[in-house]
C-alpha cells in the first residue's frame, strides 16, 4: 500500500500522462497538474524505480490506471495473469479509476499488440459484459471503457460504438472512458459523426474524458497521440463538457513527447474550455468539428 498521506479521492480537474521522460520533473517540482494517469502493463513488477517513481507521485496526486493490453473482447480465455497482475497493482496503488478499451488483441495464435475493433453485435455484447463483470468482480471495483479509433467497420455491425458502450454500462455498471480525439478521427475515417455519438451515452456513464493529438494523411487520420489537440476536438470537447459535466479531463500525449511544460499548457486550455462551458447550459457554438484539422 501507500504510505500514509496519500490520497485515494478520484481525480477531478486535468491530469496528464505520467512518462519515463518526465520521472525527474514529478520528482523534484510537481507540475501543475491535478492527476496523473499511467499505462498499468508499465507497472506489473515487483519492484525497480518505475514502480518506485509511481508509488512517490502518488502520495501528492490521484492516478488513473489506464490498461492497454488486457484486450477484453478477444474470442479466447481472459488471460488470468495479467489480471492477477492488475489486481495486485490496484491494491498496491488504490488508483482513483482503472480503465481498459474497448477492444480484442489476442488469438489461438498469441498476442497482438493493437487495440482491434470490435464485432459490434448482440452476440459480442454478450461476451462482452461477462468479461468487465468477471474483471469487476476481481477488482472489486467500477471499471472504465473507453471507444477506440479504427480503421475499419463490420458490416454485421447492429449498433453504433457508443450505443454498444451505452448497453455495456447498462448491464454491468461499468462507466466509459470517453476518447473524444478518438470521436473525431471515426467522423473522418467513417462518417460517424461524434455528437450523435455523445447523445446516445447517459452523462452519468462517462467517469473520464481523454483528449489528444492526431495525424492526417490522405488515406485516413491517425490517432497517434504525437501533437497538440486539434480545434475540432477542442470544439467537440465542449460539447462533452456541455453534456456530461466537469469529467476529469486527461491531456494523452505518446510519441515525440515534448517537455513537460508543453503538455503542461495543453491541460491549461483544457482548464480554459472548462471555466467557459456551464454543463447543461446553452450549447456551444459550431461543435461539428467537420473540417480535417
Amino acid at each position: 500500500m501507500i504510505a500514509d498521506g496519500s490520497t485515494t479521492r478520484a481525480p477531478s480537474g486535468v491530469g496528464i500522462g505520467l512518462r519515463h521522460a518526465h520521472y525527474a520533473d514529478f520528482l523534484g517540482t510537481p507540475p501543475a497538474v491535478d492527476w496523473v494517469e499511467v499505462h498499468s502493463e508499465n507497472y506489473f513488477g515487483d519492484g525497480g524505480y518505475d514502480l518506485h517513481v509511481l508509488g512517490r507521485v502518488r502520495r501528492d496526486l490521484p492516478v488513473s490506471l489506464h490498461g492497454v493490453g488486457l484486450g477484453l473482447g478477444s474470442a479466447v480465455q481472459l488471460d488470468a495473469g495479467h489480471l492477477g497482475k492488475l489486481k495486485r497493482l490496484v491494491e498496491r496503488i488504490e488508483p482513483a479509476v482503472v480503465s481498459e478499451h474497448l477492444c480484442w488483441s489476442e488469438t489461438s495464435a498469441g498476442h497482438l499488440n493493437d487495440l482491434l475493433p470490435m464485432p459490434l453485435t448482440d452476440e459480442a455484447l454478450d461476451q462482452l459484459c461477462a468479461r468487465v463483470g468477471q474483471v469487476q468482480d476481481v477488482l472489486g471495483r467500477r471499471v472504465l471503457l473507453e471507444n477506440v479509433s479504427t480503421w475499419l467497420r463490420f458490416d454485421g455491425d447492429h449498433y453504433g460504438e457508443a450505443a454498444f458502450l451505452a448497453e455495456l454500462a447498462r448491464r454491468t455498471g461499468c462507466g466509459v472512458l470517453l476518447d473524444v480525439n478518438n470521436l473525431y478521427v471515426n467522423q473522418c475515417n467513417h462518417g460517424e459523426d461524434a455528437i450523435e455519438a455523445m447523445n446516445a451515452l447517459a452523462p452519468g456513464v462517462v467517469g473520464e474524458i481523454h483528449l489528444a493529438g492526431h495525424r492526417v494523411t490522405d488515406t485516413a487520420v491517425i490517432d497517434e497521440h504525437g501533437s497538440r489537440v486539434a480545434p475540432a476536438v477542442w470544439r467537440l470537447y465542449e460539447y462533452a463538457l456541455h453534456r456530461f459535466g466537469d469529467v476529469p479531463t486527461l491531456i494523452e500525449w505518446d510519441t515525440a513527447i515534448p517537455p513537460l511544460s508543453v503538455q503542461v499548457d495543453e491541460a491549461r486550455l483544457a482548464r480554459d474550455a472548462r471555466a467557459r462551458v456551464r454543463p447543461g447550459g446553452e450549447q456551444p457554438a459550431d461543435v461539428t468539428g467537420k473540417d480535417r484539422t
